[in-house]
């Protein structure tokens, strides 16, 4: 099997790559949009990918519980409501690669959060990836205060989007062990149902239908199929590394709004692209291995009988990952782990 750490990481990447090319794009083709609406289409179209999938894909989680409602209705209203709304609006006045780069706060925000609210561990080289994206990000905020045309409602509306997102990321944590598909799905109609009725009393303008389909393709990809990509992250290297790795999706889209035309990044945006770079070579090299010990406990997760933590027989045998509810007994082990659902423990 390959290193958790390492399968969490290409996933996070993979996840950074589909909502940074979509960035740039929602500046452009939202021009004519208002903010709420542009959260709907953006959400709409995640949630319908996530339906889409769900007829041609297996489950790779538990299903949503009772339980999990109010979890749900917060996301929905930080990330799919609050997040997408704030970008929108600031988007048109930070501009696309400056807002595209503010977007990296909310590496720092959630890797904060994560060891705020679970403990998650943070070594030397977490803690100093941190530091570093904190000074990029203080860099990227002052490169376009400096920029043309600085719009400072623009950039602080950003800024809150990031705030939101980290807090979204956060409040998802505890659903990663979920099936990613219906989390996106109850996400996302939550999240459009809401900005759209708001959007429609308003009065917001109705775009053309060209704006209405790229930005349901944009939400399809850049926040239903990356979301997917995202929450299968977090359930391998927990919520701090992921994010952090997520802080690559700004520079690929200010890199697309540079190719697009928009030429307001400076050196000081070249100068916080390195050290947001190396933050996450910090992360992604990073090699966590110690003794530890799990207790008794009964849960149900997706799993494979070949992690070291899954002995227990099927009738006939089952090969590959699969889901159900299973008991552990305690064991006493010594191995590389990423704080993943079996790896929580404190430090």
């Amino acid at each position: 099997m390959p290193r958790p750490i390492t399968s969490g990481v290409l996933l996070a990447i993979a996840s950074a790559v589909a909502f940074g090319l979509t960035t740039p794009v929602v500046a452009w083709a939202g021009a004519d949009a208002g903010p709420l609406t542009i959260a709907a289409l953006l959400y709409g179209g995640a949630a319908a990918a996530a339906f889409a999938m769900r007829l041609v894909r297996r489950s790779v989680g538990g299903s949503l519980k009772r339980s999990d409602t109010g979890r749900i209705v917060a996301i929905a209203i930080s990330g799919a409501a609050i997040a997408p709304a704030c970008l929108a609006w600031g988007l048109s006045r930070a501009g696309a690669t400056g807002g595209s780069l503010i977007l990296n706060f909310e590496a720092v925000l959630t890797v904060g959060l994560a060891w705020l609210i679970y403990r998650e561990s943070l070594g030397r080289r977490v803690i100093a990836a941190m530091v570093i994206m904190a000074a990029g990000g203080v860099l990227l905020v002052l490169d376009a205060s400096l920029g043309s045309s600085p719009q400072p409602w623009g950039i602080a509306a950003v800024v809150v989007a990031t705030l939101a997102w980290s807090i979204d990321n956060t409040l998802t944590r505890p659903l990663a062990e979920r099936d990613p598909l219906q989390v996106i799905a109850a996400k996302g109609a939550l999240g459009a149902t809401l900005t759209g009725s708001i959007a429609i009393v308003r009065g917001e303008v109705t775009p053309q239908l060209a704006t209405i389909a790229i930005l349901l393709v944009c939400g399809a990809t850049g926040y239903g199929l990356s979301l997917r990509m995202y929450l299968l992250a977090q359930r391998r290297i927990g919520a701090a590394r992921t994010g952090s790795v997520f802080a690559l999706a700004p520079f690929i889209g200010a890199g697309i709004a540079w190719i697009l035309g928009d030429r307001d990044a400076t050196i000081l945006t070249a100068i916080a692209a390195v050290g947001f770079g190396f933050g996450v070579y910090l992360h992604a090299s990073e090699q966590h291995g110690h003794a530890h010990v799990h207790g008794p406990t009964e849960h149900e997760h997706p799993h494979r009988h070949d992690d070291g933590h899954h002995d227990h027989e099927h009738d006939p045998p089952f090969i590959g990952e699969h889901t159900h509810r299973h008991a552990h007994g305690r064991r006493a082990h010594s191995h590389e782990h990423a704080p993943d659902v079996h790896h929580d423990h404190s430090h």
